[in-house]
């Protein structure tokens, strides 16, 4: 009987491509929310962006745009129904690791600040750049993990061989 209980739970693991980046649920949650909200902050800066005779700020509105619908894409598909390849997109953008997405986005919100620095372009941007740093953060953490883990792993090691010189030299009494 609990055999077959172990088999069912294995084949669950495999199937989370995304939980193995070591972010945790709310964590993930907390990145698709910034992701959603600086989309929308995006946009609608973008949108005012646009509402001027300057060719810059008309660049960086459609980039900031832009940027919108790619956070969305990414971060909240379902906001893209309607859009057959949303899904394709979405489900690749899961797919990368954290420090992509943290590099993809934040260049992604640099770009249009350096086009044209207004407050609309820096405030719009802000939010979509705070999603990165958010990925960038998650993935340092998890290489802070490793690190800790990795040093616990090596003293326990030591105490092992301690432990086994210490009994071999019991023996050889």
């Amino acid at each position: 009987g609990l055999a077959g209980g172990g088999g069912g739970v294995s084949p669950g693991g495999p199937a989370a491509p995304s939980a193995d980046d070591g972010m945790t649920w709310w964590y993930r949650w907390l990145c698709r929310i910034a992701g959603v909200i600086g989309g929308v902050s995006c946009a609608f800066a973008g949108l005012w962006n646009c509402v001027t005779i300057n060719p810059l700020n008309i660049a960086a509105g459609v980039w900031m745009m832009l940027n919108a619908f790619v956070l969305f894409l990414c971060e909240a598909p379902f906001c893209c129904q309607f859009i057959e390849f949303a899904n394709a997109v979405s489900a690749r953008a899961d797919k990368l690791r954290p420090w992509q997405k943290a590099a993809f986005y934040c260049g992604m919100a640099v770009f249009p600040v350096m086009l044209s620095l207004t407050l609309t372009t820096l405030f719009g941007n802000a939010i979509a750049f705070a999603t990165g740093v958010l990925y960038g953060l998650s993935a340092l953490g998890k290489k802070g993990d490793a690190i800790s883990y990795a040093r616990i792993h090596q003293q326990q090691k030591q105490m092992d061989e301690e432990k086994l010189t210490g009994s071999l030299e019991g023996q050889a009494l």
